[in-house]
């Protein structure tokens, strides 16, 4: 199996705040993986730091075989929040994307039928005309998941996109995006505060401690999706993430 990232010996202090200490874990290409750990750890800003948005104090982060710095086009964001331009439809914001990325390099006519191709994908096929406004908050993270799915990157990474959603919502977002993973075979990183959340999608699950941050287990799922909650596997996993992140049988971790 080939890493497609990889920290190594990480360190990150703002001032006198360590924020990672010597944290170190991989990737595989094609793997979702999900990051957990307790509110404050720096889970998002480990995204950044993936993404070269956040340089490091010590130790290296490599991604597809190069430093990050010089990888930054093979990546793809998916924010808590869609981050649709109001005054552009669901495909003129799957269109925006691969502008800022290709500006040239694709014509207009390669866009406009990629969009199409990727909102036919995530289920938005006949609401490509509606404006943001007009789609449900679900609606709206499928169109910025199409978006980042649109510039072709081999890595996704997701900061908890499906927190600002109802429960229902939620639970059938996880379903349709572990079914566009399958369809497309990019590489997940996916950033949540909920355990359920995570045994749902995980290929591996990295848990992070409190401040100064650093991995305390990967925990590794066999099973198929959609998985049984009540499988053994799947309880066994729980019962070590919350005793790992020191919560009760009844306590989740706090957003």
């Amino acid at each position: 199996m080939n890493e497609i990232i990889s920290l190594d010996n990480v360190s990150v202090a703002f001032g006198p705040e360590v924020i990672y200490d010597r944290l170190s874990f991989s990737v595989v290409d094609g793997e979702f993986l999900c990051i957990l750990g307790p509110s404050g750890c720096g889970k998002s800003t480990l995204l950044r730091v993936v993404g070269d948005l956040l340089g490091v104090d010590t130790g290296t982060v490599m991604v597809a075989d190069a430093p990050a710095s010089e990888s930054w086009q093979e990546i793809a964001y998916v924010f808590q929040s869609p981050r649709l331009l109001p005054w552009r439809n669901a495909e003129e914001n799957v269109i925006l994307g691969q502008q800022l990325r290709f500006g040239g390099k694709r014509s207009q006519a390669e866009m406009r039928a990629k969009a199409r191709e990727l909102l036919d994908l995530v289920g938005l096929g006949r609401d490509r005309h509606k404006s943001p406004a007009m789609l449900s908050g679900g609606e709206r993270q499928r169109v910025s998941i199409a978006r980042a799915l649109a510039v072709d990157p081999r890595i996704i990474l997701m900061d908890e996109p499906f927190s600002a959603l109802d429960v229902h919502t939620r639970r059938r977002m996880r379903m349709e995006i572990i079914d566009i993973w399958k369809k497309t075979r990019k590489t997940i990183v996916f950033v949540t505060h909920e355990i359920d959340e995570a045994l749902d999608l995980a290929d591996r699950i990295v848990v992070l401690s409190a401040k100064p941050t650093r991995m305390l287990e990967t925990v590794v799922l066999k099973s198929p999706r959609p998985r049984d909650p009540n499988s053994q596997e799947i309880q066994t996993a729980r019962t070590r993430l919350k005793r790992l992140l020191g919560l009760s049988d009844d306590e989740e971790i706090a957003t």
